[in-house]
């Protein structure tokens, strides 16, 4: 249990530190933002309960925000995020139940569940953000096309992310 808790605070340290040092000085042609540190919320063991997933996803987005300067919408987009998280898990698993152990991982899940779990829920986040941070419908299409081209940035991040720390041990 305390080995659990460790990991996630180092991980949710570290993400918070990548995003704000590295990450936010990313713009890709203006349009293209990767957001990482939402990793923290996909990896959070199936058994967190659902508040201390509110709590950790409002004080990561809010940390987030804190760095970046960005009036809440990070801390906005990660609770909605996580208070999704439980219905999105049912919406793309086959089972109920999981081992006890069993992590929203690639390698404990298999590509394909992980890749539909971060697609789902990281268009949401990203949807949330933008659509925060311009505050207007008026330019839809180009914060939608914004939004599209950071998911898929995103994803790229996440699924080589999943491949770097998810190796199989021999």
């Amino acid at each position: 249990m305390i080995n659990i808790i460790l990991k996630n605070t180092a991980r949710f340290v570290f993400l918070i530190f990548l995003q704000v040092i590295i990450l936010d000085n990313v713009r890709i042609g203006g349009y293209i933002n990767p957001y990482l540190y939402v990793l923290f919320i996909l990896m959070l063991p199936f058994e967190t309960p659902k508040w201390l997933l509110l709590f950790s996803a409002f004080f990561l987005g809010f940390f987030v925000d804190i760095f970046s300067s960005t009036g809440g919408i990070h801390a906005a987009a990660s609770v909605f995020m996580a208070f999704l998280r439980p219905n999105i898990i049912k919406m793309v698993s086959q089972r109920q139940d999981y081992e006890p152990g069993t992590r929203p991982i690639m390698r404990d899940l298999g590509f394909k569940w992980f890749f539909s779990y971060a697609l789902v829920l990281v268009s949401a986040h990203h949807l949330v953000l933008f659509f925060l941070e311009v505050f207007t419908f008026s330019e839809f299409f180009q914060t939608f096309f914004r939004t599209l081209l950071s998911v898929v940035f995103t994803l790229f991040l996440l699924i080589t992310s999943q491949y770097l720390i998810s190796r199989k041990t021999k």
